[in-house]
């Protein structure tokens, strides 16, 4: 939570740079380094300085502020998201300035603003969609292939926190399951201290009791990305440096986002979900 509250910090911080940046001024061409990792595989390898936030200088502007980005890129809000921010702390080394167009703006705002919110912020100032160039400008565009990103992809969204039970009976188990559009058991980790990488994580296979609507090979990330998502709820399933086994029940909205409802904490000693497990099986609703 900290490592959040740091970030966003910085984000908010960012208001005025972008406003004073002059497209006449003197600019020159840098290597984009290997510890601005951030911007490292975006496609291209020389960024200009200025970059768009007004930042000159690599090591004491440009590399600490990009790392301020990288919770919210790990969230997946946006598939451009990444090429988005970078067009503005590593603007590609062309003959021309290329900002991204407004609509891309608007595409990763409308997706990734939800995520700030969920943390009580609001969108940065400094990224104001009515800053940046109308299409037929020369920008950056969003990629056709994004459109309808994922679109039949269940997906991960802020949401009041689920509630977490000690099951008390088997039935209370199996009346969740019966409740929900799906069940899964998943090892929820959180790193002890901030590394770079997500603060939390899941661990090993996720395991289905009931499937539903979700997909196999993408619901080990959708937790995930739910965890970062909803850091504040992910915070208090799991203590630092550790991890607990939990039976995640929910249901996927018409707007084909996911929402965890009941949490059931899977103990070494607890029958009661281990049973119930067991007789789902056979079990009908």
């Amino acid at each position: 939570m900290q490592t959040m509250t740091l970030y966003l910090t910085a984000l908010l911080a960012l208001a005025s740079p972008l406003l004073a940046f002059d497209m006449g001024q003197s600019t020159r061409c840098v290597a984009i380094p290997n510890q601005m990792r951030v911007c490292r595989d975006v496609g291209y390898s020389e960024m200009r300085l200025p970059n768009f936030l007004g930042h000159s200088s690599l090591e004491g502007e440009v590399v600490p502020r990009s790392e301020d980005w990288r919770p919210l890129l790990q969230t997946g809000c946006h598939p451009q998201a990444q090429a988005f921010l970078c067009s503005l702390i590593a603007p590609v080394c062309l003959d021309t300035f290329i900002q991204p167009c407004r609509s891309l703006c608007v595409a990763v705002r409308d997706s990734c603003a939800p995520v700030l919110a969920c943390q009580g912020h609001p969108w940065p100032e400094v990224l104001d969609c009515d800053r940046f160039p109308a299409e037929e400008d020369m920008c950056l565009t969003p990629h056709a292939k994004f459109n309808h990103f994922a679109k039949d992809l269940p997906k991960p969204a802020c949401q009041k926190c689920p509630s977490v039970e000690e099951p008390s009976t088997m039935k209370t188990v199996l009346d969740a399951f019966c409740q929900y559009d799906f069940a899964v058991t998943a090892k929820l980790h959180r790193h002890r201290v901030p590394t770079g990488e997500p603060e939390f994580s899941v661990e090993g296979r996720v395991e289905f009791l009931r499937q539903g609507p979700l997909l196999p090979y993408d619901t080990q990330h959708l937790i995930q990305q739910w965890l970062l998502i909803n850091v504040r709820c992910a915070s208090t399933l799991v203590r630092p440096g550790r991890s607990q086994l939990y039976v995640l029940t929910g249901s996927v909205q018409h707007d084909g986002t996911i929402a965890l409802a009941r949490l059931f904490p899977w103990h070494k000693r607890d029958m009661h979900i281990a049973v119930a497990a067991r007789k789902w099986k056979h079990h009908r609703c």
